[in-house]
Order: structure tokens, then sequence, then C-alpha cells
């Protein structure tokens, strides 16, 4: 089992910067890539980031150059860096852990960006 709890959300004006953090706790070893993933009201869930344990990163086209995503291993926590924050980023942001035999998810974060 892994759990995972995001913390980091909240409001904050276009052009604005949040990090999302999440602690990871349980069969850690069992990780293969942790992610994030967002979901806005009345649309699927898509994925935003993605960083696999040998260090390599994926971002989804539309926040590329603006979202950052890092782990920091002494601490397992996982960080989503979101800078020059749009209006259409506003979301629930999910943090998940992709493990050899299932995807383990957090509770989500809501992320809400004003124009």
């Amino acid at each position: 089992q892994v759990q995972l709890v995001e913390s980091g959300g909240g409001l904050v004006q276009a052009g604005g910067s949040l990090r999302l953090s999440c602690a990871v706790s349980g069969n850690i070893l069992s990780i293969n890539a942790m992610a994030w993933y967002r979901q806005a009201p009345g649309k699927q869930r898509e994925s935003v980031a993605i960083l696999t344990t040998g260090g390599s990163t994926n971002y989804a086209d539309s926040v590329k150059g603006r979202f950052t995503i890092s782990g920091d291993a002494a601490k397992n926590t996982v960080f989503l860096q979101m800078n020059s924050l749009k209006p259409e980023d506003t979301a629930v942001y999910y943090c998940n852990a992709k493990a050899s035999r299932r995807d383990y998810w957090g509770q989500g974060t809501q992320v809400t960006v004003t124009s």
C-alpha cells in the first residue's frame, strides 16, 4: 500500500505561482513513477506531469515551460511548482503513484486561478 497526501493548493491571481507537495508513505519501493493529474469541473482528469524513478520527466503541452515536477527522496515528497498560472489551470490537482500492480491517488487539492 502507498499513501499520498497533497498540500499547497489555494487561490491565486493569474500570473502567480503555487507549489504543490505530495507526501508519500508506505511501500515506496514499489513505485515506478510519480505524477500529477488535474480535473476541472465538467472535464476528464488529465495528466499534467510525470517523474520516473530514473529522473525522467514529461509534461502536458498546456503546462510545458510553466510547471516543474521534482522530488525530494530524503523527505519522500514530490512537488509541482506552478508558475505563470492561468485561469484555465483551475482544477483539483491529484498526486498519483504508479506502482508495480496499481496506481494510487491522493485526495486532491484545489487550485483556483482568478483573472
